[in-house]
């Protein structure tokens, strides 16, 4: 705008005049020009044609090319600025044929060149535009084959961990079951067979699992159903601990298969954990409603009692740092910390599903 007011006072002077205020118009209407590009340039044309400024219409022409570049708009608009070039104001004042056909191809050059400049830039804008499509198409096709080596390493992984964890659990299995038949001892008989079904349920879920590793993206219908809140007695059951276990949770509410997964799994390691570092403690699991905030799980124990011997179980240290990522991608939170008598609370809190 700025060039365009500087060419309309500099070919029409300060003197008002009808061809200066046509002029300053057609600079000032330039201001619209994105939002309104044909109008502007329409706007232009006066003060092109009897002010003689050159400015705003190469502009206003510029800009159709670079936003609305439509080959017949395109044709006419450069028409019609060629034409209110080359039609002098007033129209007696006609040069001979030589200058004439000069007129007529400077009208016409000036008219292409906004033209062309303008479709130039619009293609270097649409370039820049599909290589940077293209850039990040290549990028996701890098994530993608990612993803396919890391799901073809968990495969691997995962056919591992079965080979090996399957035949020592089976080995822990047959030898508890060798046990519960040759012992006389009703406490050692009942000990083993706890030992055996721990182990059938243990490969069961190992069994699970690996079908998830081996099979992303497989219809989780078909996998081994997962455990639930209604599975939590028999988990306190088998976990051979003294657990006190409070269950408030209203029998009809509505809750997703993912939040009770997490909830048992989360008592689930809260339990393992008492076993390897406060053996002999008690244990108070509790499952809630709480009123608009969802479900609550709490497990929560004492000191570890000196007379038991700790069971030198190993650990990965992920248990919990697991739980917690589990419970944040369900929009609920997992706090775990000491108690002041020397124990340990696992408390967290998920979500109520709302009924659609």
């Amino acid at each position: 705008m700025l060039f365009a007011t500087a060419d309309a006072l500099l070919v029409n002077g300060t003197t008002p005049s009808l061809a200066l205020w046509l002029s300053l118009l057609a600079a000032v209407v330039l201001l619209w020009r994105r939002r309104f590009p044909v109008t502007v340039f329409l706007a232009t044309l006066p003060g092109l044609h009897i002010g003689y400024i050159w400015f705003a219409p190469l502009i206003a022409l510029y800009t159709i090319a670079v936003r609305r570049p439509d080959r017949r708009l395109l044709l006419v608009t450069g028409l019609l600025l060629a034409v209110a070039h080359f039609v002098p104001y007033p129209a007696s004042q006609w040069g001979t044929g030589r200058q004439i056909g000069l007129s007529a191809a400077d009208s016409l050059v000036n008219a292409a060149t906004p033209i062309a400049l303008g479709l130039l830039v619009r293609t270097r804008r649409e370039l820049a535009d599909r290589l940077d499509e293209l850039t990040r198409s290549r990028a996701r096709e890098d994530r993608l084959l990612a993803d396919q080596v890391l799901a073809t390493e968990r495969a691997r992984l995962a056919r591992e961990m079965h080979d090996v964890v399957a035949h020592q659990v089976s080995l822990i299995s047959l030898q508890a079951g060798a046990v519960q038949v040759s012992t006389d001892d009703s406490r050692a008989r009942a000990g083993a067979g706890t030992i055996r079904e721990l182990s059938v349920r243990t490969l069961d879920e190992l069994r699970h699992m690996v079908g998830i590793l081996r099979a992303a993206g497989a219809d989780t219908e078909e996998l081994t159903p997962q455990p639930r809140l209604a599975d939590l007695p028999r988990l306190i059951e088998l976990s051979a601990l003294d657990v006190a276990f409070e269950d408030v949770t209203a029998p009809d509410a509505l809750r997703s298969e993912a939040v009770e997964r997490a909830a048992f799994r989360t008592v689930q390691e809260a339990l393992t954990n008492v076993r390897k570092h406060a053996p002999g403690s008690k244990v108070r699991v509790r499952v809630a409603e709480e009123r608009g905030r969802g479900l609550l799980v709490e497990v929560r124990n004492g000191p570890a009692d000196s007379a038991v011997p700790a069971p030198g179980l190993p650990g990965g240290g992920h248990g919990l740092v697991g739980l917690r990522e589990r419970a944040q991608s369900l929009g609920g939170t997992l706090e775990a910390h000491g108690t002041e008598d020397g124990g340990f609370v696992v408390r967290a809190r998920f979500p109520r599903e709302e009924r659609q």
